[in-house]
C-alpha cells in the first residue's frame, strides 16, 4: 500500500490540486449566487436563455 503511494505521489498531489481548486470554484460561485451576483454580462440579445436569467426585467417588459 504504501509502496503504491510512494510510486504515484506526483500524480496524487496533482490531483488533490485539482479537486481543492474546482471545490474553490464552485464554493465561490454558490456565495456569489447567495449574495445576488451573476457572471453574466446582462448582454441578452443572444442569450438562448434570456427569458430565464432576467425574469423581472422580462415581465416588466410585458
Amino acid at each position: 500500500m504504501f509502496a503504491w503511494i510512494k510510486d504515484n505521489l506526483l500524480t496524487i498531489a496533482i490531483l488533490l490540486g485539482l479537486a481543492g481548486a474546482v471545490f474553490a470554484i464552485v464554493f465561490s460561485l454558490i456565495r456569489d449566487k447567495k449574495k445576488g451576483r451573476s457572471s453574466c454580462g446582462g448582454g441578452c440579445a443572444h442569450c438562448p436563455m434570456a427569458g430565464k436569467c432576467h425574469q423581472r426585467a422580462a415581465s416588466a417588459k410585458k
